[in-house]
Formats: structure tokens, sequence, C-alpha cells
């Protein structure tokens, strides 16, 4: 069996697309598609059910799946004890994280980066509602909790502080609420509740019992803009509302604390361009951890 087609299966069966998977590996799809064949040719079952629109495995396929992640495990902590490990900082690493700290803080700031190692390739995606680590839909995840099932490998980034805010215009024609009680004479915008995928999002229920937004918006970017238009309350965080002069802080006493984590796949662990980003992460909340709290 020849590893290289193991490891191109397990890039299909983690992206669920053969056209995506070659991107990732950075191979022309049709040769791709040719060597799961040749594997499935190999172990005489058929591996993966190719549609139009993706690729999902058999059943022979999952067990198939399982079988070569622990392969995987095995190869890398081999490469690692020989010192075979890759020693370039090159390739892609694809981090997940959620759009308030991905849009406003990562996207200006991991392109000094890719200067330090222009080998290597960076892509930032949103942290969708259903996410998988182990299927690899991401290298690196940005969450706000830390994960207790898995073979996943968690730190703590950094905590930070949400509030209350509305623009300053807003206040200007409508008040200042100086009470939570008061806050029901006014707008109030907040998460789209039948989306929340975490109980971690749900901030409201720690300034109010009923938040009952009158403008529900499933991304935190997205509420902050409704905000400063002057829409209405929102609880934003910290770090990004102090970036617009038109933001205002209401009530100030009322704050809410989270943390993000920084999560991979064990499998993973010795591969020095993941160590790479994963180190520079942690560099750049350091150098500005006075923002999140």
């Amino acid at each position: 069996m020849n590893w290289d087609d193991v490891r191109m299966f397990l890039a299909i069966a983690r992206s669920g697309q053969i056209l995506a998977a070659s991107r990732r590996l950075g191979i022309n799809h049709a040769t791709l598609g040719r060597r799961v064949t040749a594997l499935e040719e190999g172990l005489r079952t058929r591996l993966l059910i190719r549609r139009t629109n993706g690729c999902e495995l058999t059943a022979e396929g999952e067990i198939f799946f399982r079988a070569a992640e622990r392969m995987e495990t095995e190869m890398l902590a081999a490469q690692a004890s020989t010192g075979r490990i890759d020693t370039a900082v090159a390739g892609t690493v694809r981090i997940g994280a959620p759009d308030g700290f991905g849009v406003s803080f990562l996207a200006s700031r991991l392109g000094r980066l890719t200067r330090r190692h222009p080998d290597l390739k960076l892509q930032l995606v949103p942290v969708p509602r259903s996410f998988s680590l182990s299927q690899r839909e991401a290298d690196i995840a940005i969450t706000i909790e830390r994960p207790e099932q898995g073979r996943l490998v968690s730190s703590k980034l950094t905590d930070y502080t949400l509030g209350l805010y509305a623009s300053k215009t807003y206040l200007d024609q409508s008040g200042t609420p100086e009470t939570v009680e008061a806050l029901r004479a006014h707008p109030r915008i907040g998460y789209v509740e039948d989306l929340i995928f975490s109980p971690s999002l749900n901030f409201t229920g720690e300034v109010m019992r009923d938040w009952d937004a009158s403008f529900e918006i499933s991304s935190a970017i997205g509420q902050t803009e409704a905000v400063r238009s002057g829409a209405g309350i929102g609880i934003l965080h910290d770090y990004v509302a102090r970036q617009s002069s038109e933001l205002r802080r209401v009530l100030p006493d009322i704050v809410i604390r989270r943390s993000y984590w920084t999560t991979y796949h064990e499998t993973t662990r010795d591969l020095i361009r993941l160590r790479t980003v994963v180190d520079f992460l942690k560099e750049l909340v350091d150098e500005e951890r006075h923002i999140f709290v």
C-alpha cells in the first residue's frame, strides 16, 4: 500500500470533495482521483461514493478512514522520532476562527507571518455552526470553549470581555439607559437564537432574562455594524467596539467575560508549519493582550 495514496484519501475524506482536497494538496484533481481509485483497486473495495457535489464515505470507507488516521499518527510519530519531520515552514495551514476575532483581529495581522515565511500559505475561514477538526475542516481552530472530546490539543489563547454599546447618534436621539430595566424601552440587537451553536454565545442571559431582540444577526461583525448604524443597543466585543469612534459604552458596570482557545488535532502536533502558526497566534495576542481584557 502506497502511503501517499492513503494521505490523499484522507484529504478527500476530510474535505468531502476531490477538488477541494486537490487544492489543499497542490496537485491536479484528476491525478488525485486516479490515485484514490488505485487505492480502492488495491484494497478491492469501494471507499468513496463520488457525486457531482462532493464525496461520501462508504461503510468500508468509514472503517478505512479510522485505520488511515491511525496510520497517519504512527507516520508522524516515526518521522518525529527519526528527526525527519518537516523542517521547512511551507505548505498550507487553515485557521478557523469566529468572525469577530478572525475579521477584526487576525485578518490585518497574519500578513506578518507570510512575510516571514514566503512558502507558507494561510487560509482564514469562519467557524461554522457545525465544525470538525478531526475531518480537517481546519488545521487550527480558535474556539470560545475548550473542546472536551476528541484527540485534540487545546490551550487558552486569551480571555476577553464584552459589554453593552450604542452609537453616539442613537444615544443623542433616544437617551442613555441608566439601569438594566431601562433597556426594555430601547430596541435591542442580538444573535439569531436558533443559530447559537454554543452556550457561551448566549451573552444576553447575563444581562437580562428576556433580551427579546428586535434585530437578530448571526454574526458578531454584523451586530457591531448594526449598532454603529444606530439600530439599537447590543452586546459587543470590547476589542472590536473600541475601534469605532461612533460607539459608546452603555451601563459600563456590566462586563461579560469569555475566552478564546487554540485547538488542533493531536496527529498534527509535530508539523512545524502548524507549530509556527500556533506560536505566532500566541505572539500576536501577547503583544496586544491589553485590548482584550
